[in-house]
């Protein structure tokens, strides 16, 4: 497929900022309802996959926490 360039890449400050630990918290303090679903994915992985789906919904858990913030200014959210 190849390097795909999103606008998150164009600004290295803008970029670097939207994975900062204070820009993470105030993007799930605006959005609660996301964040509460982040925690029930890696409970009904336990529900439907046992111990193996918990470490995989924790893996994919703790990856989209840090670049939903990123992925939502990409979108326009």
């Amino acid at each position: 497929m190849g390097f795909v360039y999103t606008r998150c890449m164009a600004d290295h400050s803008n970029f670097s900022v939207s994975f900062s630990a204070e820009a993470r918290r105030a993007f799930y303090e605006a959005h609660q309802s996301l964040a509460l679903f982040m925690i029930l994915v890696v409970f009904a992985a336990l529900y439907v996959a046992g111990l193996l789906g918990v470490v995989v919904g924790v893996l994919v858990s703790a990856a989209a926490y840090i670049l939903t913030p990123c992925f939502w200014k990409w979108i326009g959210g």
